[in-house]
């Protein structure tokens, strides 16, 4: 983002600050800010009634390509606490904060998540960069919520027990969905665990589920393929018979379906990666998310045996 694009947020959301008093009462609802929808569902869950979120980058909305505006400025300004996802997946979040002069207290959410390192992805100095899509496995997860928990009681000590409740309660879900999907791709011998899919989203999934994503498109959504590595794609969907082909919920499905007609492949259904659906669809909610794209997974691998 721009320098005086940030200028500009943070002058806006002076101008048009609303009075707001940091002792809250028990009464009052907490006000948070999650800086994406995957985010802002995890919060609503550890945080219930107790607290008033708001969330960025909301359903179906891309969290890399996401523009703040001023309206975004003066939610966080006026939070008591700022969720974000960390390991460089919104560096406008920090900025955002930043430039709006957020004085409040930050969760980066992913604190204590083991390092994934992505394999073709390296910054300036020749460093592989961390994956950051570290909620497409769901023992991470367990770790946003403590995270989140953590947060939330250091800012509203009162609701500390509903809070550690609420996140152990979502763990053992957590726990029983992921006994689920192993039993589930159980059934696709290992060496037929091969996807394509629109961006480099899926690393934790993959080592967790065992399961070989492949991607046009690198670990940001505005990467431009090269018309080299999209042919070299082709040419391995064919040779290992790969027909498990899906297109993200933000993503353009033009590439994928282009990819999908050159290799003989039939596109599959949406996986839901980087953010969540609407209300109407299937992937509202975290676990429904999750649970929409381990069945598509499936139904795509069983493609691969034919």
């Amino acid at each position: 983002m721009k320098r005086n694009t940030l200028k500009f947020l943070a002058l806006t959301a002076l101008a048009a600050q609303t009075p707001f008093f940091a002792q809250a009462t028990a009464a009052e609802p907490v006000p948070v800010v999650a800086s994406f929808s995957i985010l802002g569902d995890l919060v609503q869950v550890v945080g219930g009634e107790r607290v008033k979120l708001t969330t960025l980058a909301g359903p179906n909305a891309d969290a890399h390509a996401f523009a703040p505006s001023p309206r975004d400025a003066r939610a966080v300004l006026n939070a008591r606490l700022f969720v974000i996802n960390g390991l460089n997946f919104e560096p406008w979040a920090q900025k955002l904060a930043k430039s709006a002069g957020y004085k409040g207290a930050t969760v980066v959410a992913a604190t204590g998540v083991p390092a994934l390192p992505m394999q073709e992805a390296s910054d300036s100095h020749g460093h592989q960069e961390a994956d950051p899509h570290a909620w497409q496995n769901p023992d991470n997860v367990v770790l946003y919520v403590k995270n989140i928990a953590a947060g939330l009681s250091k800012v509203d000590p009162a609701g500390a027990t509903t809070y550690q409740a609420n996140a152990s309660a979502y763990a053992a879900e957590l726990k029983k969905f992921d006994a689920w999907a192993k039993a589930q791709f159980a059934s696709i011998p290992v060496a037929k665990r091969k996807v394509i899919t629109s961006h480099d989203a899926f690393g934790h999934f993959a080592a967790h589920y065992q399961i070989s994503f492949l991607a046009p498109e690198g670990i940001n959504t505005d990467a431009e393929p090269s018309a080299r590595h999209v042919a070299e794609l082709i040419r391995q969907m064919k040779r290992e018979k790969i027909k498990a082909v899906f297109v993200e919920n933000m993503s353009n499905p033009k590439l994928m379906a282009q990819l999908s007609r050159d290799a003989g492949a039939t596109l599959g259904g949406t996986l839901y990666s980087d953010a969540l659906s609407g209300p109407e669809e299937p992937g509202s909610s975290y676990l429904k998310m999750m649970r929409h794209n381990v069945t598509q997974l499936l139904a795509g691998m069983r493609l691969n045996s034919l």
